[in-house]
């Protein structure tokens, strides 16, 4: 089991820049492939992106692909989202997911969540 805790969200101009942390508890972190959703209010969760247990397998959603960027520090047990460019339609509650099985843009697929962290874009 592993349990994550996200952190760097906060308010950002439009063009801005955030990086997102999610630490992961416990000594297995390698074994767990990760991904990161959000949520904007009365919206579906959506996939953002994915990374591979060794982290050299990354995926993007198209709507963040070129600036969004998923990265993984082993020895830190920790994945990041770096986020550029910014726009208000990227306003939401920003979540990592773990799961041992395999990496997907699928939320179902993720077993473990963080509490999330809010991201909000001013125009």
């Amino acid at each position: 089991q592993v349990q994550l805790v996200e952190s760097g969200g906060g308010l950002v101009q439009a063009g801005g820049s955030l990086r997102l942390s999610c630490a992961a508890s416990g000594r297995t972190f390698n074994n767990y492939f990760m991904g990161w959703f959000r949520q904007a209010p009365g919206k579906e969760r959506d996939f953002l992106a994915a990374i591979s247990r060794s982290g050299f397998s990354t995926s993007y959603a198209d709507s963040v692909k070129g600036r969004f960027t998923i990265s993984r520090d082993v020895a830190k047990n920790t994945v990041y989202l770096h986020m550029n460019s910014l726009k208000p339609e990227d306003t939401a509650v920003y979540y990592c997911a773990a799961n041992l099985k395999y990496s997907s843009s699928y939320a179902y697929a993720y077993d473990y969540w963080g509490q999330g962290t809010q991201v909000t874009v001013s125009s």
